[in-house]
């Protein structure tokens, strides 16, 4: 299909991905991302450079259900409609990343900068499961659930999250404005939900693995708040691994779409 030249229009696309075999969303020098396989293919099937912008970063090995991601084009939403792109999108990315739906929005809509809000899941699992390898983090050690969930409920009385953010990060600042964090168990995963209008980078793995500490009885809930107004990443725990993290989705005003 060629497309003539006419008028930009801007799109927000909504895929997920198995994050295992990606070095995370962003395209990075030697390795697989996500952003360059869903690049590729888009100026693949619609013969322009579309550029291709995410809703936010994601780390090696971390999954998504809903990612938005903009991209701009020359195609109407009635030529993508008859060229069925979310058809042959599916048709030629990998078998662990799909396409859901394709919307077109206001011209100065942005998958990051638009987001009201996001949020991530984090999975432990408690016993050996095969069906978990790489979807959950596999801790078989005594917790106390109940101190954990202490520990997240105060995530809502802290804004400055700068001892969970990886060091050197160019950031103006660490305000986050957590709107909820809290644990459930269903059978032998616990999992851990959080939401907020932003997050830093590496900051839910380092609050997983904090909070962690705390079902381990290695700090205490106020020791907890010690780490969070120290401001220094050193103080806080472990970095849990990646493959237990999943990014849900972003919310965005429905101003912006386009009927």
């Amino acid at each position: 299909m060629t497309i003539p030249v006419s008028t930009n229009y801007r799109y927000f696309i909504d895929l997920s991905f198995d994050g295992t075999a990606y070095h995370g969303w962003q395209v990075q020098p030697n390795a697989i991302s996500v952003q360059q396989i869903l690049a590729e293919a888009l100026t693949t099937l619609l013969r322009e450079d579309t550029g291709l912008t995410g809703s936010g970063r994601t780390d090696t090995g971390v999954h998504a259900l809903n990612y938005t991601a903009h991209f701009n084009t020359h195609a109407s939403p009635l030529q993508l409609q008859e060229m069925d792109l979310v058809y042959k999108l599916n048709r030629i990315v990998p078998h662990d990343l799909a396409i859901q739906q394709i919307r077109q929005v206001i011209p100065d809509a942005h998958a990051r900068f638009s987001a009201q809000c996001r949020s991530y899941e984090y999975i432990i699992c408690r016993r050996k499961d095969p069906f978990m390898v790489n979807r959950a983090w596999l801790m078989e050690r005594p917790l106390d659930f109940d101190a954990m969930q202490e520990v997240s409920r105060k995530l809502m009385q802290y804004k400055d999250f700068e001892s969970f953010s990886r060091s050197n990060t160019q950031v103006n600042n660490y305000l986050c404005n957590v709107t909820s964090a809290s644990w459930r168990q269903e059978g032998h995963l616990w999992i851990f939900s959080i939401q907020s209008n932003r997050f830093l980078r590496n900051m839910v793995r380092a609050l997983v693995g904090t909070i962690t500490d705390a079902g381990l009885k290695k700090i205490s809930p106020c020791q907890f708040d010690d780490i969070v107004k120290s401001k220094n990443r050193s103080n806080a725990g472990y970095s849990v691994p990646g493959c237990g993290l999943y990014f849900l989705g972003a919310e965005y005003d429905d101003s912006i779409f386009l009927k």
